[in-house]
């Protein structure tokens, strides 16, 4: 009569796990590139002053243009054509960084346990 162990039943190897995984963190990385170069291609525009500016900004946050309302360039009201500007620039990279952002997380979000463990890593 042969010697049975008894330290339970064989542990399954781990290898298809693995792989399985490097093949999912391969098909985010191509989802990201090409997330990546059609961003640069989208845009976000924004408006400001109710409407009296125009801001066309490229999901990697380049101003394409900007577009004035003739009657806002009184001389006198340099600084009110200023202010207005610079909240609608700094509103159009908010709302062009939002989007990226939700691009890349619909592709990051479907790694599942990947993202928590980066994260207890300090990587994520």
């Amino acid at each position: 009569m042969a010697k049975r162990s008894f330290r339970g039943k064989p542990k399954k190897k781990k290898a298809p796990q693995a792989s399985n995984m490097m093949a999912q963190f391969q098909q985010m990385q191509e989802d990201m590139a090409l997330a990546q170069a059609s961003l640069e291609q989208e845009t976000v525009t924004v408006t400001a002053g109710g409407g009296a500016i125009s801001i066309v900004i490229t999901g990697h946050q380049r101003l394409q243009s900007i577009e004035i309302e003739p009657e806002l360039l009184d001389p006198e009201d340099v600084e009110m054509l200023q202010d207005m500007l610079v909240a609608g620039i700094n509103s159009a990279i908010e709302q062009s960084q939002a989007m990226s952002a939700e691009r890349m997380e619909g592709i990051t979000g479907s790694m599942g346990g990947l993202n928590d463990m980066l994260g207890g890593l300090g990587l994520g």
